[in-house]
């Protein structure tokens, strides 16, 4: 049986013979009995009756059904879907497969970033009849993963609301996508006196690179450089002529005098340097442009955290988004890491 009060509009259930019933949709589940072989479900709640389910209904020893009729002004929840799904999709998403009780699936088409439309998809869940769940903004996926699924909650919905939820998400430009991350050729310049001369070891190179490669990138070059601006900026110039599409510091962020590296950047020609972020570890982070060659200079912290805002903004910059002082501030929400004695990030609330 069928609970009325679950249905939107004009939509109500009647008993009809079995052979009046094409296009109509189905109330209750449907068993089907074969002694010694098979118990289980023949016909599914929401199931649309066409042509060929007549007689297969008349053998089940039906004669009538609860129907559910659905009016000129509402959709049934699979047809729903499809509607929704195709309207919330943007570029780097796609279906997997078929509506299944009103809902569908939506996957990554390829690796990259996910983006969500956040105040679409809030005014898209705001209507009521209507859902859609998503992973978090800004997380990097992998081809072929779940990152969102959509249903109409009620078996029949109104066309108003599917219509207000489609012009809501078509107006977000697609409120789910997948961007693609390019592979970066990074030239990475280590600064400081203490490696410079020997001092001490140098903890920075090998972090850098297997979180380079990682992406699928490549290193191009790692100079180290001594606590000198203009030895700094020689090294950075050095590593663009070599072919560097993204340029890195790492040290001399702080507030010491010996601390100068940001002040190479800026004798670089550097532009829309942002220094310092709402994100702990990493809260002297620079971002800044050369052109359009992302820079980023990693603080100390870098060394010896495992995951810091460096693993936030690297796979933005590299899909393209541009990052400055607003961007760099959101990440306050969520950018506390909490030390975790084994590190599980992404799977954990940093950074999101």
């Amino acid at each position: 049986m069928c609970d009325e009060d679950q249905f939107s509009g004009s939509a109500g259930r009647d008993m009809i013979p079995v052979a009046e019933a094409v296009g109509t949709v189905l109330c209750h589940d449907i068993t089907e009995i074969r002694p010694g072989e098979f118990k289980g479900r023949a016909f599914k709640k929401g199931h649309i009756i066409c042509e060929v389910d007549v007689r297969r209904l008349q053998r089940l020893g039906k004669e009538h059904l609860f129907a559910l009729h659905v009016g000129p002004d509402e959709f049934h929840e699979d047809d729903a879907a499809r509607l929704l799904a195709g309207a919330i999709m943007g570029k780097g998403v796609c279906i997997k497969g078929e509506p299944k009780e009103g809902k569908i699936s939506i996957i990554a088409e390829q690796d990259g970033l996910l983006k969500i439309h956040i105040d679409a998809l809030m005014a898209f869940n705001m209507l009521g009849e209507v859902m859609c769940a998503t992973l978090l903004n800004n997380m990097v996926v992998k081809k072929g993963q779940t990152v969102a699924g959509t249903r109409a909650i009620p078996l029949v919905v109104k066309r108003s609301i599917v219509e207000q939820a489609v012009h809501i998400a078509k107006g977000g430009a697609g409120v789910v996508q997948v961007r693609e991350m390019r592979k970066p050729r990074a030239g990475v310049v280590i600064t400081g006196n203490e490696v410079y001369y020997g001092r001490i070891k140098d903890a920075f190179a090998p972090v850098i690179s297997k979180k380079i490669t990682e992406v699928g990138g490549e290193i191009v070059g790692i100079s180290f450089a001594p606590d000198n601006r203009s030895f700094i900026a020689d090294r950075l110039r050095e590593l663009l002529n070599a072919g560097a599409d993204l340029l890195i510091t790492t040290g001399g962020m702080s507030v010491d005098p010996d601390d100068v590296t940001r002040f190479a950047v800026r004798d670089l020609g550097a532009h829309d340097i942002s220094y310092g972020s709402a994100v702990l570890p990493g809260a002297m982070f620079l971002v800044a442009y050369l052109g359009e060659t992302p820079i980023l200079g990693i603080p100390a912290c870098g060394m010896y955290a495992k995951t810091t805002v460096f693993d936030l903004v690297l796979p933005r910059v590299l899909a393209g988004e541009k990052i400055g002082r607003r961007e760099l501030a959101a990440l306050g929400h969520g950018g506390l890491c909490m030390k975790c004695d084994a590190c599980r990030y992404p799977v954990c609330p940093f950074g999101k």
